[in-house]
C-alpha cells in the first residue's frame, strides 16, 4: 500500500496555507486578539498563546500549518484518524449527506444510514455483541455503558448491583462517571468526591520486570486476581460491573499482561458481573485486529467505542452490547420507553455517512488488519531509541508505542513536554502523557513515515536535558 496520492496538497506555500486561515490576519500580527475567547481542552493554554501551534489543511499521513510548514501526523490527530486525513470516499460521503439530510430526531424516530451502521458494525465484533447504541464520543459512551448497566441489574431483579470497579492509571473520558471508575489523578483530584459506589483495580505497569517488553509483557496476570479482593470486599452481589481499557493509552501505553485479561473476564464469570471493555481507543485496528477483544480473544459483555469509528472526520461513538443485555430491557408493554437514555446528536445523519464510508475505506484497504503487517517494522525503530538519555522503558502493541522518560526532580511531566515541543519544530507531531511519549499513527503509515517520526523523537531526546 502507498500513500503517495495522499500526500501533495494543492499549494503548501505559507502564502497559500495563511489564505485558507480566517486567523491569518492575527497570526501574521497581534495574536492575543484572536485567540483569547477560546478556552482550550487539556491543554496549557497560557503557553499555547505565546507561541500558538495551528493546523489550516490536513491530506494523508500530514497536517500543514498556518505558516505553510507540513507537519508529520504521528497520533492519528488524537487516537482517531485511523484511515488518514481527508479520504476522498469519507469527504464525499458527508459532502452527500449533508445535502441530502442534515438532520433527524433518534427519539421515536430513524433513518436508514443509523441502521445500516449498526449492522455494519456488529458484523466486525466478536460473536454475541450485536446490539449497537450509538453516541458522540468516547466519554459519552462510557456513560451509556455504566448506566446500562445498571439498569440491567434492576432489569434482572438485582437493583443491589450498583458498585463500579475501575482501575488505577485508567483513563475513561471525562464525564462524571467516567473520571470515577477512571484512575488518573490529574483527571480527578480538582473535581471533589466524584460519584460513590466505586472501587479501582490495582495498575499492571511493572518496569522491574517488564520494562522494554515487544508486545505483551510476560508478567502480571496474577494482577487480576486483585479482583477477588475486592469481590472479597464489596461482595458480587453489590458489584454491576468491571470496565477496564484492554489497552491503556492515555495514561501512557499500558499493556495487560499476558493472560491477565483472561483471568479478568474468569473472574467476572465466576461472579456474575458484567465485564466493560473500553475500546475508545483499540477499535477499528489500532491493534492489527478489528477490536482489542478480537486481538485478546477475550470477549466482553458490553464495548464502548469512538474515534475510529469515523476516522475522526464526525464525533461519534458507539456502545456494543451483548444479546441478552439488551433482550433484558425488552419487556414490558410495547409503547412504553425501555431504556430512557439517548443525546439529541446519537446517529446523527452526518456521522452516520462519515462511519459506512469510514469502514468502506477500511474494508477496501485492509486497514482494520494492516497494523499487523506494520508492527514488527514500528517496533523495531521505536525499541531503537531504548539507550537514548533518559529512556527508562519502551511498551508497543500494533501501531501503539510508549516511551518512558525519567522525569526531572521536581517538574513532572516537563521533559516529555520539552520533547514535544522539539518535534513540532522538526515538523512531526507527538504525544505525551507525563514523562511518556505515546505514539500512535494513521493506519496508512508507510516505513519512511516511521524512519521520520522516529529520527525526529532521537534527536529530540539527544537535545533535550
Amino acid at each position: 500500500m502507498s500513500t503517495t496520492d495522499l500526500e501533495a496538497p494543492d499549494d503548501t506555500s505559507p502564502t497559500a496555507a495563511a489564505a485558507a486561515n480566517p486567523l491569518a490576519q492575527f497570526v501574521q500580527g497581534p495574536r492575543g486578539a484572536a485567540l483569547d475567547a477560546y478556552w482550550m481542552p487539556f491543554t496549557a493554554n497560557r503557553q499555547f498563546k505565546k507561541n500558538p501551534r495551528l493546523f489550516v489543511k490536513a491530506q494523508g499521513m500530514h497536517y500543514w500549518t498556518d505558516e505553510g510548514r507540513q507537519v508529520l501526523d504521528a497520533v492519528a490527530g488524537l487516537w482517531c484518524v485511523n484511515a488518514g486525513h481527508n479520504r476522498p470516499k469519507i469527504v464525499q460521503a458527508i459532502q452527500q449527506q449533508a445535502a441530502e439530510m442534515d438532520y433527524a430526531p433518534p427519539f421515536q424516530m430513524a433513518h436508514p444510514k443509523a441502521f445500516e451502521l449498526a449492522d455494519k458494525v456488529a458484523q466486525l465484533t466478536p460473536a454475541g455483541l450485536n446490539k449497537v447504541f450509538f453516541t458522540n464520543s468516547g466519554s459519552e459512551s462510557v456513560e451509556t455503558a455504566l448506566k446500562i448497566a445498571l439498569a440491567h441489574a434492576r432489569a434482572c431483579g438485582q437493583g443491589q448491583k450498583n458498585l463500579f470497579i475501575g482501575r488505577e492509571r485508567a483513563f475513561h473520558g471525562v464525564g462524571f462517571g467516567g473520571i470515577s471508575v477512571g484512575g488518573m489523578v490529574g483527571n480527578r483530584k480538582i473535581f471533589g468526591p466524584l460519584l460513590g459506589g466505586v472501587d479501582h483495580l490495582r495498575h499492571t505497569h511493572d518496569l522491574a520486570r517488564n520494562a522494554f517488553s515487544r508486545g505483551v509483557p510476560q508478567h502480571g496476570a496474577e494482577l487480576a486476581d486483585d479482583l477477588e479482593r475486592l469481590v472479597a470486599l464489596h461482595d458480587a452481589s453489590t458489584i454491576a460491573a468491571v470496565i477496564v481499557e484492554p489497552v491503556a493509552g492515555s495514561t501512557g501505553v499500558l499493556l495487560p499482561p499476558k493472560g491477565y485479561l483472561e483471568r479478568l473476564r474468569s473472574i467476572c464469570d465466576k461472579h456474575g458481573i458484567l465485564l466493560i471493555f473500553d475500546e475508545v481507543i483499540t477499535g477499528f485496528g489500532r491493534l492489527g485486529a478489528p477490536f482489542a477483544s478480537t486481538y485478546f480473544d477475550v470477549v466482553p459483555d458490553l464495548m464502548t467505542t469512538a474515534k475510529g469509528i469515523t476516522t475522526g472526520c464526525v464525533p461519534m461513538g458507539a456502545v456494543i452490547v451483548k444479546n441478552e443485555i439488551h433482550d433484558a430491557f425488552m419487556v414490558g408493554a410495547e409503547h412504553l420507553i425501555e431504556f430512557p437514555h439517548g443525546y439529541t446528536y446519537s446517529a446523527h445523519p452526518l456521522a452516520c455517512a462519515a462511519a459506512l464510508g469510514t469502514l468502506d475505506t477500511y474494508a477496501e484497504e485492509g486497514l482494520l488488519t494492516r497494523a499487523a503487517t506494520m508492527e514488527s517494522t514500528f517496533a523495531d525503530a521505536v525499541h531503537a531509541l531504548r539507550d537514548h538519555p533518559h529512556v527508562i522503558d519502551i511498551r508497543n502493541i500494533g501501531l501503539v508505542g510508549g516511551i518512558e522518560l525519567a522525569p526531572r526532580p521536581g517538574e513532572p511531566g516537563k521533559r516529555a513536554f520539552d520533547v514535544f515541543l522539539d518535534c513540532w519544530e522538526q515538523g512531526v507531531l507527538i504525544r505525551t502523557t507525563g514523562d511518556t511519549i505515546a505514539l500512535s499513527p494513521p493506519l496508512i503509515i508507510e516505513p519512511q513515515h516511521i524512519e521520520r517520526l522516529v529520527g525526529a523523537v532521537s534527536a529530540a531526546l539527544r537535545r533535550v536535558a
